[in-house]
């Protein structure tokens, strides 16, 4: 646990911590800050088609492991355009929600191990290299605080295990 921690703490200090002030946004909820990103902006798109705003601007708290729009350009070709259709819209929903952790978990309180998401499935946390990963995806920034949460930054899209 403690090199968790210290990994997580080490990749904040070296990218930053948060989007324009280093205290993240903590009047804007998770969906107005990804918004407010334009790296995110493929985030909000799925995030949109998939029915999943008012959830994600409700109370939570949640903790986001959001991927890039590098992240979603990265899956199979097609891939993301399919999932925005609506006839997908629950399988993109299952999808978003499996980056989505009940609760408020800064990186100092990250753990190795499984942790069960906002869809039902449980994702592994794991330090490889000194990199924090979750089911293979790159934490690249943590921390950045919302309203109702905090997003950490991941550089892949994770899929629910079938």
């Amino acid at each position: 646990m403690k090199a968790i921690i210290t990994s997580l703490l080490s990749i904040a200090c070296l990218t930053g911590l948060a989007f324009g002030d280093h205290h993240g946004n903590k009047t804007k909820d998770i969906v107005d800050t990804a918004a407010s990103v334009d790296d995110f902006s493929t985030l909000v798109a799925a995030v949109k088609a998939a029915g999943l705003v008012e959830t994600l601007k409700g109370d939570g708290p949640f903790t986001v492991f959001a991927p890039t729009n590098e992240a979603f350009a990265d899956l199979p070709e097609g891939t993301v355009e399919s999932l925005l259709k609506p006839e997908n819209k629950e399988k993109l929903a299952s999808i978003l929600k499996y980056h989505v952790v009940p609760g408020k978990v800064m990186a100092k309180d990250v753990t190795a191990g499984e942790v069960a998401t906002a869809n039902g499935k449980k994702a592994t946390i794991a330090v490889t290299d000194g990199k924090v990963m979750i089911d293979g995806a790159t934490v690249t920034k943590t921390d950045i605080a919302c309203a109702n949460g905090v997003i950490h930054i991941i550089d892949a899209v994770i899929m629910p295990k079938e």
